[in-house]
């Protein structure tokens, strides 16, 4: 049964290893920012929740014990990693574009990272029943 355990923390392991690796030349490798920021955010998010996986069963297996910190450390990344990429993404929508260069919106008809206070008082006004 410990030969069962063991295989299973190495494929973890190697399983994290190879989606780090993929992750790092993701970021080296793609050409634009927007593109750069889907590699580490995804496949090294999913490499650290492979250790970690990896180091919670050797703990229950091998240790007699179940290691809540890596839990709590899985469930802080895969929660943070999201916010981090929306953080950076709209970072590089306000250097990199305007409103005359962003793509259409589609039913929205307006994109929020752009938003003016005439835009909204606009759409408030429209919005507003009493002032049909």
């Amino acid at each position: 049964m410990d030969s069962l355990f063991e295989f299973l923390v190495s494929a973890f392991l190697v399983i994290a290893g190879i989606f780090g690796i993929v992750g790092s030349f993701g970021l080296l490798k793609l050409d634009d920012p927007m593109s750069r920021l889907h590699a580490p955010t995804k496949a090294t998010t999913l490499g650290v929740g492979g250790v970690l996986l990896a180091s919670m069963l050797n703990a229950a297996a091998f240790g007699e014990y179940f290691s809540m910190h890596e839990l709590m450390i899985t469930l802080f990344l895969f929660l943070t990693a999201p916010i981090t990429a929306h953080f950076i993404a709209k970072v590089h929508i306000h250097r990199q574009e305007t409103r005359e260069t962003m793509p259409a919106a589609g039913e929205d008809d307006h994109w929020a990272t752009h938003d003016t206070p005439e835009d909204e008082e606009r759409r408030n006004a429209a919005a507003d029943p009493a002032d049909l």
